[in-house]
């Protein structure tokens, strides 16, 4: 995981947790993460939960001080829109509505802020029968941005030509206010 910056951060926390990356800027925090995902047969579901309850209380304490935006694979796909097979999804892991609770917890979908009803707009697709190729895959990976800054939202995307992962990289633009 990695964050580049034009600018020096004002601090970079270590220790919350070793698959997220903080960093405070002027005008806003920016959380890169990783999130667990809850395993095959939903065996890690319980720790999941676990992990997504005490990630958000930590993405709401940044939250209080200055916007927050949170970028990563998120290891859920939020709506049904969000995946190419929702109805044989229900109990994947990925897509059960326990997962799906960290998405609809005060923050913002950027993606979806712009592309409400976009189809097929996935952001990972699995190695196995061609499903890149077919686009057949998830939208697992988000930036979510602070509610209170929403008139600071410009745009954001999905840019699902990059080649070279199962995954592909997602953006968000923002006009923050003195932010050089």
């Amino acid at each position: 995981m990695a964050l580049l910056a034009r600018d020096a951060a004002i601090k970079v926390p270590f220790g919350y947790e070793r698959c997220v990356l903080t960093a405070e800027f002027p005008a806003l925090c920016i959380v890169c993460v990783y999130v667990p995902s809850s395993g095959r047969g939903l065996g890690r579901l319980s720790f999941r939960q676990a992990w997504d309850k005490r990630f958000r209380s930590f993405v709401f304490q940044l939250d209080r001080s200055k916007p927050v935006a949170i970028c990563g694979d998120l290891n859920v796909a939020h709506q049904p829109l969000d995946l190419r097979n929702p109805s044989g999804n229900k109990r994947s892991p990925g897509f059960t509505r326990e997962e799906r609770e960290l998405l609809g917890a005060g923050f913002l979908d950027s993606f979806r802020v712009f592309n409400p009803s976009l189809p097929n707009a996935f952001t990972f697709w699995t190695y196995l029968s061609g499903a890149r190729a077919r686009n057949v895959g998830w939208r697992l990976d988000y930036c979510l941005w602070s509610q209170r800054g929403r008139k600071d939202l410009c745009d954001s995307r999905i840019e699902q030509r990059a080649q070279g992962s199962d995954h592909c990289p997602v953006g968000i633009y923002l006009a923050l206010e003195g932010a050089g």
